[in-house]
């Protein structure tokens, strides 16, 4: 009887030593499986405080758009965009300046400008809309005999019924090319290297197409 009592002890003994080993050798090849990158909290950099936006605030789902006025892509896309804010009215959209062509930040000045006077998307929408008469095409030869970017954005100003001089003075103040500047950095740090280039909480939308921004955002709202 003994006999039987150490045998089954020894082999309660090996069972538990095997189990310790196969336990530790798991654990060892799990911690040797590449882990997923912690991503760094960029909520400040997608969002700012002043960043126009539109829709609820505290949205369950906020899309940030880096975008150049004189950017042609971004004037081509902005009716997409104006569409799906409207399929989507509980979702944030936000709009960041990513100033990479020439008279950009001078137009972001004067839609900023504009916003002192309640026509932020008014000017903004009339800059993509019309920016065939004061946006230079990326590489191209400058248009000749056009006139300067200041001329037009006054005269959209006059459509708008803004007050020119006000306007005019306003995008002067180096206040907004700073905005400018900040959001500049801002996407930069976040990896934007063109515009338009989207955010749907925090992800990056890698391919530029209505629905695949479509179902990103419906992805968020269903989680």
């Amino acid at each position: 009887m003994k006999k039987e009592i150490k045998t089954l002890l020894a082999i309660a003994i090996v069972a538990a030593v095997i189990a310790i080993v196969g336990t530790m050798a798991y654990r060892n090849t799990e911690s040797k499986k590449p882990q997923p990158a912690q991503l760094p909290d960029n909520s400040e950099k997608l969002v700012r405080p002043d960043s126009a936006s539109r829709g609820p605030a505290d949205a369950k789902v906020t899309v940030v758009e880096f975008l150049d006025p004189e950017c042609e892509t971004c004037a081509a896309v902005a009716p997409m965009v104006k569409k799906l804010a409207s399929e989507f009215p509980q979702v944030r959209f936000v709009y960041r300046y990513m100033p990479l062509h020439g008279n950009a930040k001078l137009a972001a000045s004067y839609i900023e400008a504009a916003g002192e006077q309640g026509k932020y998307w008014e000017m903004l929408d009339i800059m993509l809309a019309k920016q065939s008469e004061w946006g230079e095409i990326h590489g191209a030869a400058p248009t000749p005999n056009r006139p300067p970017a200041v001329a037009t954005f006054e005269k959209f100003g006059q459509e708008l019924g803004l007050n020119v001089q006000q306007l005019k003075s306003s995008a002067a103040d180096p206040k907004h090319a700073a905005k400018a500047d900040r959001d500049l950095a801002d996407g930069r740090a976040l990896g934007v290297r063109a515009t338009p280039t989207f955010f749907v909480n925090g992800r990056q939308l890698t391919r530029l197409s209505e629905n695949d921004l479509r179902s990103m955002i419906t992805q968020e709202q269903n989680k």
